[in-house]
């Protein structure tokens, strides 16, 4: 059995933590998904003609995500009766199974991120790259927040989505782990609308990986690992060129 899943996993939220988790929960089924779409399509349109759009995106992405995780946080000094292994901060139940885990994943990283560059230098499609166009970074400093929004997203995106909604599940609404843990790929997986559908079916698939990593290990640093690795590669794949503005020289 996986070892969230045994009988002790029962985290025992107080009513401050209830509804900070609660409010956050919602937030991220109502809001998130339609602000997402809202902000990369804002981005978008910006992208060609505003030295700074991207700059300006990744500080707020990175502000935003680390609210979200103080947030997190907070639900556990909150409950005096939580404990931190309930969020998933704790060290794997099988040291053994992490490096080899996070080596597989570095290699894949590195491999596939260098074949993405290949693909970009003869001029060839790069699979997905048309879906995250926009938050490609052509600068150093862009590649340098890229490289920071990457790793932001892979801590705290694990914290919010896998430690926190989970444990909120089971210890809140008194959900079976399993459910608890569906509901809240569901969830993970409407923050790619921003994508358009495809988003959506990308990140179950990716979310899905996460959550099985978490519940198999009963901690976050394996999916914080794997999915900090990921986003770095997706998020330094080499930018097309921008149009030419009307005037610009050829």
């Amino acid at each position: 059995m996986s070892p969230i899943l045994t009988t002790d996993f029962a985290p025992e939220f107080s009513g401050a933590a209830t509804a900070v988790a609660g409010a956050l929960g919602a937030y991220l089924l109502l809001v998130e998904p339609w602000l997402g779409r809202r902000m990369y399509a804002s981005l978008a349109r910006r992208r060609a003609t505003e030295p700074r759009a991207l700059v300006r995106y990744f500080t707020l992405s990175i502000t935003l995500w680390w609210a979200f995780a103080a947030l997190a946080a907070s639900t556990l000094l909150l409950s005096p009766g939580a404990k931190a292994k309930d969020l998933g901060l704790a060290l794997p139940k099988d040291p053994a199974f992490f490096l080899p885990v996070v080596l597989l994943f570095a290699v894949i990283a590195v491999a596939s991120g260098r074949s993405f560059r290949e693909l970009a230098k003869e001029g060839k499609h790069i699979p997905g790259r048309a879906a995250i166009e926009a938050m490609l970074p052509r600068t150093d400093a862009e590649r340098r927040l890229a490289i920071a929004a990457a790793v932001t997203d892979g801590i705290c995106a694990e914290l919010v989505y896998r430690g926190l909604l989970i444990a909120f599940g089971v210890g809140a609404l008194g959900l079976d782990p399993y459910l608890a843990a569906a509901l809240s790929l569901a969830v993970y997986a409407l923050a790619g609308w921003y994508q358009g559908g495809t988003g959506v079916v990308v990140l179950a698939l990716f979310g899905a990986l996460l959550t099985g990593l978490y519940l198999a290990t009963g901690s976050l640093l394996l999916p914080i690992a794997v999915h900090a690795m990921i986003s770095v590669r997706d998020l330094l794949i080499p930018a097309p060129e921008l149009p030419h503005t009307q005037g610009g020289t050829a």
